[in-house]
């Protein structure tokens, strides 16, 4: 009987406490301030990535050139090409590094018979593929916002990390 009152007592201090504080689950929803520091946040490291890699590029013997969508490429006149369309099917393969030219992954990215408007790729992977050639290799430049983003691939890349990406049409 003791020892059930006492485990009694012990439960009821316990309960006692003040409760955790409650925070917002991943995803959840944001105040617009919070929003604002995102918004700016990202602002300042796509202008900070985008002149980092315009010093890369300096020091290349190779010509890249910008793209509509906020990378680059070393194909001149890149996203005034034709453009491939929803539906339609393509095989790729990729590569990627970091701009130590690291390569990060031994084996590349590959995809066989992909549908347009149905696979999930990169941003900067599906853009660059619409306007590409068969048989066509390109290397991209991309900014982390088109990359891995915030998060990175919770595997071999960081959050925030700018790529080299080495792009094939099969």
């Amino acid at each position: 009987m003791k020892k059930i009152l006492f485990l009694s007592v012990l439960a009821m201090l316990g309960c006692n406490r003040k409760a955790p504080e409650v925070h917002p689950p991943v995803g959840g929803v944001l105040s617009q301030n919070d929003l604002d520091i995102s918004k700016n946040r990202m602002k300042n490291l796509n202008t900070l990535e985008r002149q980092q890699i315009q010093d890369w590029i300096t020091g290349q013997n190779i010509k890249f050139y910008p793209t509509q969508l906020n990378y680059w490429t070393n194909a001149e006149g890149f996203d005034q090409r034709p453009r491939r369309q929803n539906e339609s099917l393509i095989s790729y393969s990729y590569e990627l590094y970091d701009f130590d030219q690291t390569k990060i992954y031994d084996q590349p990215v590959a995809r066989n018979n992909a549908r347009f408007g149905h696979f999930d790729e990169l941003k900067a992977v599906e853009n660059a593929l619409r306007y590409m050639k068969d048989g066509e290799e390109v290397t991209l430049l991309v900014p982390s916002s088109l990359a891995y983003g915030t998060y990175g691939d919770e595997n071999k890349i960081d959050n925030d990390i700018p790529l080299i990406i080495k792009l094939k049409v099969l």
